[in-house]
């Protein structure tokens, strides 16, 4: 039974601070480059993680965040392409996460910077009436375990995007 329940979380988990976004495949994003009509448009990640960016080809921005994107794409349109160019990176859809198990509505629900726990199951409809409401289990993309986390501690617990998060049944 215990083969079931996940590990415990450490205190220092990164579910513990707010989630630094991180791109991935299937994200969309709005690019603009000031005065550069023709490269200024939406643009998504290819499922292999790049961006297929005009002048610049494909360009692999799996894992990258927001603010590295734009200084990569600042840098790679410098060298021969723009002069001083300036270039902003917006995410248009982030990736959805999951919620399941005792909860009123479970299904796919629309990630948003600064997500906690708390706040997924209020969007899931709330607790049913046998859920456990002290912990939940989150299996994080590219873990192949779930993990505990203490939700009644005092600290909030964030979701990643991607996350799936099963609300156990309590006992008694």
């Amino acid at each position: 039974m215990s083969a079931c329940a996940g590990t415990n979380a450490a205190p220092g988990s990164a579910a513990y601070q707010p989630t630094v976004y991180r791109l991935a495949a299937g994200d969309q994003l709005s690019i603009t480059v000031f005065g550069e009509e023709n490269l200024s448009r939406e643009y998504s990640v290819t499922p292999q993680g790049d961006l297929a960016f005009p002048l610049l080809g494909d360009i692999p921005v799996a894992n990258q965040t927001v603010g590295d994107l734009q200084q990569l794409l600042r840098d790679r349109l410098a060298e021969g392409y723009l002069n001083d160019p300036r270039v902003t990176v917006e995410v248009l859809n982030y990736r959805p996460f999951y919620i399941l198990g005792e909860v009123n509505n479970a299904g796919e629900y629309p990630f948003k910077n600064g997500l906690t726990v708390v706040q997924a199951v209020a969007q899931a409809g709330g607790f049913t009436y046998r859920a456990d409401k002290d912990t939940v289990y989150i299996l994080r993309p590219g873990q192949t375990a779930e993990e505990s986390y203490d939700i009644d501690s005092g600290r909030p617990v964030y979701v990643a995007p991607g996350d799936t998060i099963r609300v156990g049944e309590r006992y008694f």
